[in-house]
């Protein structure tokens, strides 16, 4: 993948999480600012996503642990866990709500 792949591919991650956080009942806030997405649950508690271009991945920081993930075949798939993207967050986001949501790329 090239610099310019990478930029559409999370350009076009991020902007899907914000979308799918419009679609979620309940009152999460969100602020997008260079290359940082920070998600902020009613308790406070946050998941932060961010660029990290010079090693073609995505970040991302919850109140629980730190995953970066790489695009793998059609997939962000963490290094580390092995998690897929949008299930961690799907995940991580129902126990930081306190209640079941979904991130689901729509």
């Amino acid at each position: 993948m090239n610099d310019f792949e990478y930029d559409e591919l999370t350009d076009s991650t991020l902007l899907a999480v914000e979308e799918a956080i419009e679609r979620i009942d309940l009152d999460l806030d969100y602020e997008f600012h260079e290359g940082l997405l920070s998600i902020t649950f009613p308790d406070q508690s946050k998941i932060i996503i961010n660029k990290q271009p010079p090693l073609h991945q995505l970040w991302v920081a919850t109140k629980f642990n730190g995953h970066h993930f790489e695009w793998k075949g059609d997939k962000w798939i963490d290094n580390r866990t092995g998690a897929e993207f949008w299930q961690l967050l799907t995940d991580v986001g129902s126990q930081q709500a306190g209640t079941a949501i979904s991130f689901a790329k729509n």
